[in-house]
């Protein structure tokens, strides 16, 4: 199986992290504090450019987001920004 090109990472805004924990249906999942998620998060990021994909970071913004959950019927969960991330990949 040939490896993609390039991936997308849902990413948080600082001011956008404590409002998406509350507002996600598996927020509870996520770190208390926006900066353990950043350093984790952008560690994961360096691991997959180290195997030669590109990562492109895709903003999550609440409103917007939570807009496309109900429009497309799903919860807020991972599953959903992870879909959320790759459809803006590709438009």
């Amino acid at each position: 199986m040939s490896r993609p090109r390039s991936v997308a990472l849902p990413w948080y805004a600082a001011e956008h992290y404590e409002t998406l924990r509350q507002s996600l249906s598996d927020g509870h999942k996520l770190p208390a504090h926006y900066e353990t998620w950043r350093a984790s998060t952008e560690q994961v990021e360096r691991e997959v450019q180290r195997s030669g994909v590109e990562v492109v970071r895709v903003p999550i913004e609440p409103d917007i987001f939570t807009a496309w959950c109900e429009d497309a019927g799903l919860q807020p969960d991972g599953a959903a920004r992870s879909r959320y991330a790759a459809e803006a990949l590709i438009h």
